[in-house]
């Protein structure tokens, strides 16, 4: 990856130095003293014929608790200045509820953008503002227009969204089709893709699940047997509109492919995905050609490998319900909640709050449809013993996954002031 030169005194990666200042701020409003009881009691909690147990990996990551820190230090730093926050800087309600209660103010995207043009509109910008970029990064056409701007920028991209940012650019630099598993219309995806755009001819296709791309492994074989037909190629180019660069064509930028990913999918996904795309370049054109012509890498996070891993431990045991929670709209949260709904009643709430312990119910996002939100009434049976599983994305802190504890138990009608 090529980083733009910044003067030193305009361009922030590495904080302010204020991190222990800022430290009780965040210990006030993120920690939790429920999850550190659970911590030391085994991640098991029982009261009465209820048990809780929590995933032994959860909540804020590093690269989210970095992006957060970074955040109130800039506060601290510019108390003075108007701060400017480019979209969300995590998927997390409370979170970025705080950082505007705080005075920075989080500017939305602009509808629809050509590649390669900002997003974000800056003639709303002054020189002497301060520009917070998200922990996923913002795109080249972002980065660019903001130092042509002069104002000072305090960059908390990810350093493992970075990582990918390297394989893309690797890829685009040699001449292969970056083909990235994830969602074309999210920040991460979209900062990812505009790497490949720095060099000429450079391109990329985004997928979103495994049947997209086996779409893309079907047209491969098409290509391998001389069969496309017209009626196959106008369907997979109206198919990948959205996701791919501009003047995409698949029967020449198939030949070449790269695969990596937006780094909070679902792991096992994502190798699937490079796996079954190169067996079928291996059918249409040969293992040789293979070999050559097909790159994949696991670029999943750490954290978020390690989260998913928790979560497949904690499922062997028997559970009657697993609650899961992150914002709606954070992809590690929705791979966490995809994982459990295959074994298990499981209720992806955003917040704590959607815990409703007086009328027994919760508001939930049904895991495994796009977009589909219910409510749910006597989720947990009223009477007998009960075991409920607890996990939560990468962006939700400890105090949250405490609260939604306190409330499981308040739904069984325990006091609050029992636990612990």
């Amino acid at each position: 990856m090529t980083t733009p030169t910044t003067p030193d005194d305009t361009y922030f990666r590495k904080g302010f130095g204020l991190g222990a200042v800022v430290r009780s701020d965040l210990d006030s409003d993120y920690s939790g003293r429920v999850v550190d009881v659970l911590r030391e009691r085994d991640y098991t909690l029982t009261v009465g014929d209820v048990t809780v147990r929590l995933a032994r990996e959860f909540g804020f990551c590093y690269g989210v608790e970095r992006a957060v820190d970074y955040a109130y230090q800039t506060r601290r730093k510019f108390p003075d200045r108007r701060i400017v926050l480019l979209g969300e800087i995590i998927h997390n309600p409370h979170v970025n509820d705080n950082l505007r209660r705080m005075g920075i103010e989080i500017i939305e995207p602009l509808a629809a953008v050509a590649d390669g043009t900002p997003r974000f509109d800056y003639s709303r910008f002054g020189t002497d503002d301060v520009v917070i970029l998200p922990a996923f990064g913002v795109t080249m056409a972002d980065f660019q227009a903001l130092r042509a701007h002069g104002c000072v920028m305090v960059d908390t991209t990810c350093g493992s969204v970075l990582n990918v940012w390297k394989r893309v650019d690797v890829y685009a630099r040699d001449g292969f089709t970056s083909l990235i598993h994830g969602k074309y219309y999210h920040e991460e995806t979209r900062a990812t893709a505009s790497q490949v755009l720095k060099y000429p001819g450079g391109r990329y296709l985004v997928v979103r699940d495994m049947d997209e791309a086996q779409h893309v492994s079907a047209y491969i074989e098409a290509l391998g047997s001389g069969t496309v037909t017209v009626a196959q190629r106008q369907a997979f180019l109206e198919m990948f509109a959205k996701a791919s660069s501009p003047g995409f064509d698949p029967d020449v930028h198939l030949g070449k492919v790269g695969v990596a990913n937006q780094t909070t999918m679902l792991a096992r996904e994502s190798l699937a995905i490079g796996e079954a795309v190169g067996q079928a370049m291996a059918r249409a054109f040969g293992d040789e050609y293979r070999a050559a012509n097909h790159r994949t890498f696991d670029t999943i996070c750490s954290a978020t490998q390690d989260r998913q891993d928790a979560v497949d431990a904690l499922l062997t045991e028997p559970l009657d319900a697993m609650i899961v929670v992150g914002g709606f709209n954070s992809s590690n949260t929705i791979s966490l909640a995809a994982i459990c709904a295959e074994r298990v009643p499981t209720y992806h709430v955003e917040d704590a709050e959607r815990i409703d312990p007086q009328t027994g119910s919760l508001h939930y996002r049904v895991a495994g449809v796009k977009h589909v939100e219910a409510d749910a009434t006597g989720w947990l049976p009223a009477v007998g013993a009960v075991r409920v599983g607890i996990t939560a994305g990468a962006s939700t802190p400890n105090n949250k996954i405490g609260e939604a504890v306190l409330r499981i138990f308040a739904t069984r009608g325990v006091a609050v002031d029992s636990i612990g």
